[in-house]
């Protein structure tokens, strides 16, 4: 290979490094703004301090605060998406899924802290249908089939979507906001433990199994 060529694929393949790890830098500077001011109070120029970059290179990956946002959330929505399914199958019985569930979602939120509480709370912003009304439809139809397939075997009743969540999985999120906070109800210490998640998860069990 000619020594100039060599150079110019050396050169072009370290600059596209640098770009991945400044996108990366962006993202993670992105969300943990995000969670400590709120999506009121970011802005591109609060953004472009905390990276110690130029305004100007944010606007080179994104059109504009928006667009920012909207990237970065579609992007993590569905990678937690695809961790929360991994080894999960929707033909299992309802309790070993459940439990596999249980698994996937404890360990996707306790790794990726940033990610989850961004993820939450863009669940109560003008974002929140634009990012998952699209991304996590794979999700949602593998765990429709999943309960679906429970009710069919009569393992559990036919219930409203909202209700079953509600039993199924807001305690174990409610489990990992304690932990993350480090306190509980009425500023109580709390760390979240085995005992505690899969005892918690054996009355889930108990509330929802006929």
């Amino acid at each position: 290979m000619n020594i100039h060529l060599y150079l110019f694929l050396k050169l072009k393949s370290s600059m596209r490094a640098r770009d991945l790890n400044k996108v990366e830098l962006v993202k993670q500077k992105a969300m943990e703004l995000l969670v400590k001011i709120g999506f009121e109070g970011f802005t591109m120029n609060k953004l472009a301090k905390e990276c110690e970059i130029s305004v100007a290179t944010l606007y080179i990956y994104y059109k504009d605060k928006d667009d920012l946002i909207l990237q970065i959330a579609k992007e993590e929505a569905e990678r937690m998406s695809n961790i929360m399914l991994e080894n999960f199958d929707p033909e299992v019985s309802f309790e070993i899924g459940l439990k596999q569930q249980w698994k996937n979602r404890a360990k996707c939120m306790l790794e990726n802290k940033i990610t989850s509480q961004f993820l939450e709370q863009l669940r109560t912003s003008t974002y929140q249908e634009e990012v998952y009304g699209t991304i996590v439809s794979n999700f949602k139809v593998t765990l429709g089939k999943f309960m679906h397939n429970a009710i069919k075997k009569g393992e559990i009743n036919e219930m409203q979507l909202e209700v079953y969540w509600s039993i199924a999985f807001a305690p174990l999120y409610n489990l990992v906001r304690f932990h993350f906070d480090g306190r509980s109800i009425g500023g109580r210490p709390f760390v979240l433990t085995d005992k505690v998640l899969w005892d918690t998860f054996e009355l889930v069990l108990k509330a929802l199994k006929k």
